[in-house]
């Protein structure tokens, strides 16, 4: 059966980033406001937490309910604490700034793994540091005097757009590739070592190009009750449009659920049973199912 999609809040201008279970609700960002919005399911109420969050997309908690965000704007993660400040969680790759981070995932050893794209929106401030040579995904941890430290994890990615990890936490699920032509489309599975570097991916999922042009990819996921992939990849423009997919972590493609809007972007289950699905779009809308 479908999953039937209702449009709880939006649309705002610009599109809108991640979202992640707070409580009852989900917190969203609306990247190009500068916004995070709190949407409560229960008085259908949604209102404005915090400003200025210079183009934040990617969202995800800490062990500790610590809220992160990966802040293309400023070319850094960072931390929203409950007082209100923005903290900078950031450190530089071998010496160099690392790129425009867009989503994110957080372990239960409080490491931060994260995509580094390059957007086609510039960042905030004067171009004084040079973009890295390549896209991948990062991870951020503290070191013996509390310092955050940055490491290359995969060497294979050209533009990963979204980041998971699976339940025991030893595979990393990535989205990579533009819908672009000479870009592939696909989602991985990379097996972590013990010392966290990833072994050999599958590949899951490849989307592919028609007469009207490349498929977009999975932009954004996360993981269901029993531990699979749900995705939000597709647009109207090519492929069988805008859809929320549900993979197997062998990649079987469980199901396929038409979305109701065009370009689905990031995805969280929430709600008081944890069992509504939350996905914004880049058309500025948030959108809610509930899973039965």
């Amino acid at each position: 059966m479908a999953w039937q999609f209702e449009r709880v809040a939006g649309p705002y201008q610009g599109p809108l980033g991640g979202v992640v279970a707070d409580g009852d609700g989900v917190i969203f960002s609306a990247i190009d406001a500068g916004l995070l919005l709190r949407h409560d399911p229960a008085t259908k109420a949604t209102n404005e937490i915090r400003r200025y969050t210079n183009r934040v997309n990617g969202l995800a908690r800490g062990p500790n309910g610590v809220l992160y965000g990966a802040q293309e704007g400023g070319r850094r993660l960072v931390e929203f604490t409950p007082d209100g400040r923005v903290m900078p969680v950031d450190a530089l790759l071998d010496g160099a700034y690392h790129n425009q981070p867009s989503d994110l995932v957080v372990d239960r050893a409080h490491r931060l793994w994260f995509t580094d794209p390059r957007h086609a929106i510039i960042p905030f401030g004067p171009a004084i540091f040079p973009f890295l040579d390549h896209c991948s995904v990062l991870r951020l941890e503290r070191n013996d005097r509390r310092a955050w430290v940055a490491t290359r994890v995969t060497f294979d990615t050209v533009s990963p757009r979204a980041v998971l990890l699976s339940r025991d936490e030893k595979t990393l699920y990535v989205a990579d590739g533009d819908a672009r032509e000479g870009q592939a489309r696909e989602l991985r599975a990379y097996p972590l070592r013990e010392d966290l570097t990833v072994d050999h991916p599958a590949v899951l999922h490849t989307f592919g190009a028609d007469h009207r042009g490349p498929q977009r990819g999975v932009e954004g996921m996360c993981l269901d009750a029993q531990g699979n992939i749900v995705a939000a990849a597709g647009a109207r423009r090519s492929g069988p449009g805008p859809l929320i997919y549900v993979f197997s972590p062998q990649g079987a493609l469980i199901a396929g659920h038409p979305f109701p809007a065009d370009l689905p972007n990031k995805c969280c289950f929430g709600g008081p049973g944890g069992d509504m699905l939350f996905v914004t779009t880049q058309g500025g809308e948030l959108y809610c199912a509930k899973i039965s």
